[in-house]
């Protein structure tokens, strides 16, 4: 979005005619509805930033729920957007840290200072790009103990403030900058930023391990099974003996495994009768050993993120599924399994292997009316494929 764009929308019935458009459908018929609403009188740039604003704000529904139909966004700062559930995690952090005054610095459209402001804490979000710092400020409106300042977050004033929020810009444009030098707010202002004030910090999960402070919690995400960030966090913010974990959010709400460090790896053994796949946090966060542990179970190779146990248990940190038959990974072995049990619909989930799933099912070819899934691994020195089946409720 620009500034014109913004101006559209910000103009005398320019929200009126946004708010009074249908929920926006991927199916529906654009060129219609530009049409009907050239009709009407609109003007083609106010037509142009409604529908564009109609296609985020339905796209926003998965991190903002039904808050989504009532915002306003950017391109890139929907896509780096905190989830609402996770932003409300981090704010509960702050406020059970004491902190009267959080400083969002980098604060995008303005997610995470929404999240803090509905807890009854005073935040400052602070945004580089005016047009961002707009749309934040329209965000937070609402809210009188928030105000958005259009600022450099790294020379902004911090009197006062008790505590600080980042989320540095990982792009500039459609590219990503994978110096954290070139981030802003930059890697090392974040970090140095926790020398004197409780301080966390929103980073990629896939960032290098060897980045994180020592002194740090970090805390991976997952929602609904997929990694979406790294939280690393300081002082206050950071719990006592905690410096690995894995948050788990999901339609169970959410659960979390906490370390003091790096869990060290179970021991490996013979395939069980179950293969828990452990959830994204916990492999990122390296606690795979103690969830194996809480399983009553062992890896199935030291260095392949599977464990196998002999009892399904219910747990939010892994997907179970009973092993139906263990094959050597031979796709002829394979296509007879598959046609014994007319499965032609097939999951393929593999670590360990070098193998495309897309090319390797193509070559399967499977036929049937029946569903199900594969794990193509390692079992010590050798190359397998279970065909499995998922484990409700555990």
């Amino acid at each position: 979005m620009d500034q014109a764009e913004l101006r559209e929308l910000l103009s005398p019935g320019g929200l009126t005619l946004l708010d009074s458009l249908p929920a926006w459908e991927s199916s529906a018929d654009v060129v219609r509805s530009v049409a009907d609403l050239r009709k009407a009188g609109h003007s083609p740039a106010l037509v142009a930033a409604v529908m564009s604003q109609a296609r985020l704000r339905a796209k926003a529904v998965a991190k903002f729920g039904p808050f989504a139909a009532s915002m306003l966004f950017t391109e890139a700062g929907l896509e780096q957007a905190t989830r609402l559930s996770v932003a409300a995690q981090h704010a509960g952090r702050f406020q059970r840290a004491g902190l009267g005054w959080i400083a969002d610095l980098g604060c995008g459209i303005g997610a995470d200072a929404l999240a803090i402001a509905a807890l009854d804490l005073e935040v400052t979000a602070v945004e580089r790009d005016e047009v961002t710092a707009a749309v934040a400020a329209y965000n937070l409106a609402s809210w009188s103990n928030a105000r958005v300042e259009h600022a450099d977050a790294e020379a902004f004033d911090l009197s006062g403030v008790d505590g600080v929020y980042l989320d540095p810009a990982r792009r500039d444009g459609a590219k990503r900058l994978k110096n954290p030098a070139d981030w802003s707010p930059s890697l090392d202002f974040a970090f140095g930023l926790a020398a004197r004030l409780p301080t966390g910090v929103k980073l990629g999960p896939g960032i290098d391990r060897d980045l994180i402070p020592d002194a740090a919690e970090a805390q991976w995400v997952s929602v609904d099974r997929e990694v979406v960030e790294l939280g690393v966090w300081f002082g206050a913010l950071a719990r006592p003996g905690v410096r690995r974990a894995a948050l788990v959010v999901g339609e169970h709400g959410s659960a979390e495994m906490v370390a003091a460090e790096d869990s060290e790896d179970a021991p490996s053994g013979t395939l069980g009768e179950y293969v828990y796949e452990p959830d994204g946090a916990v492999i990122r966060a390296r606690l795979i050993g103690d969830l194996a542990r809480t399983l009553g179970g062992r890896m199935l190779e030291p260095s392949i993120a599977y464990v196998t146990a002999d009892a399904a248990v219910t747990t939010p940190f892994a997907a179970c599924f009973r092993v139906v038959e263990e094959l050597p990974l031979d796709k002829k072995a394979i296509k007879r399994a598959l046609a014994a049990r007319q499965i032609g619909t097939v999951e393929i989930k593999k670590r360990g292997v070098d193998i495309d799933p897309a090319v390797f099912r193509t070559a399967l070819a499977p036929k049937g009316p029946e569903s199900g899934t594969l794990i193509l691994t390692r079992i010590g020195d050798r190359r397998r494929a279970l065909l499995v089946e998922r484990v409700a409720g555990a």
